[in-house]
């Protein structure tokens, strides 16, 4: 198994600047697939991880599900019903029977937001339009979550975003990033509280080393956080210098 932070996955980026928040402890990585996902399927072990039974070294429990809907509280979001967070939908789909394997970028994202209770963001670096900022969504944003043209409000939600506006929360991510066929490159945003000391880390340790297994690279995204004028924080341009630039 390679090194998770192998220096032949991508560039040094300087970092990714938030929005201030009480709670927030982001885990930011990028990802180097050695094949487009769709070439991916998930190998017997993933599988098995997508249950939840499974041998995993993290549990969730009402405790992780109760700070995690707290912070997402923190704007003025309702957390509950069909905007609770994405983990809880895994939960119920790995408890019916329903959860089952897409491919392995996919299938390893679910994997440990099932079994630490915490929600993951994983989008398509190239559909995505820079800059990024992480913060809370104003008055009227909103976006397609599926591609039935299912649209989620977004006020008050903390959430990932690109120049078109939000693209990723801890609920449900934009149906123009997601990934497809062809993804090779992905940011994972890791939706953690820092009410749940070191879980978050704990996570971003067991993901990376889940994706080495599959081949693929990883490197960290420093995060910085930061009040600005108008609530907006941005992120640094060399996310994107290297989310463009093609590796051999």
């Amino acid at each position: 198994m390679t090194e998770p932070n192998s220096p032949t996955c991508c560039p040094p980026v300087s970092e990714l600047t938030i929005q201030d928040h009480p709670w927030s402890d982001l885990g930011v990585f990028l990802t180097r697939f050695p094949e487009p996902v769709a070439s991916l399927p998930a190998p017997p072990w993933l599988e098995r991880l997508l249950h939840l039974d499974a041998a995993a070294p993290m549990t969730c429990d009402d405790a992780v599900r109760a700070h995690v809907r707290d912070l997402l509280r923190h704007g003025g979001y309702k957390p509950t019903g069909r905007g609770k967070p994405a983990s809880e939908y895994l939960l119920r789909a790995a408890g019916d029977g329903s959860l089952q394997p897409i491919n392995a970028a996919v299938d390893t994202c679910n994997a440990v937001s099932l079994h630490s209770g915490l929600p993951i963001s994983l989008i398509d670096l190239d559909r995505a339009l820079p800059p990024l900022e992480v913060r809370i969504a104003r008055p009227g944003e909103a976006y397609m979550f599926n591609p039935s043209g299912q649209v989620i409000d977004l006020e008050g939600l903390w959430c990932l975003c690109d120049a078109a506006g939000p693209c990723a929360n801890a609920v449900k991510d934009a149906q123009r990033t997601k990934t497809a066929a062809q993804t090779v490159r992905t940011l994972t945003v890791i939706w953690g509280t820092s009410r749940l000391s070191g879980r978050t880390a704990q996570a971003v340790a067991w993901y990376r080393q889940l994706l080495s297994a599959l081949g693929a690279t990883t490197d960290l995204v420093p995060t910085v956080t930061a009040a600005v004028a108008g609530g907006a924080a941005r992120s640094s341009p060399a996310l994107f210098a290297l989310a463009k630039k093609r590796l051999e």
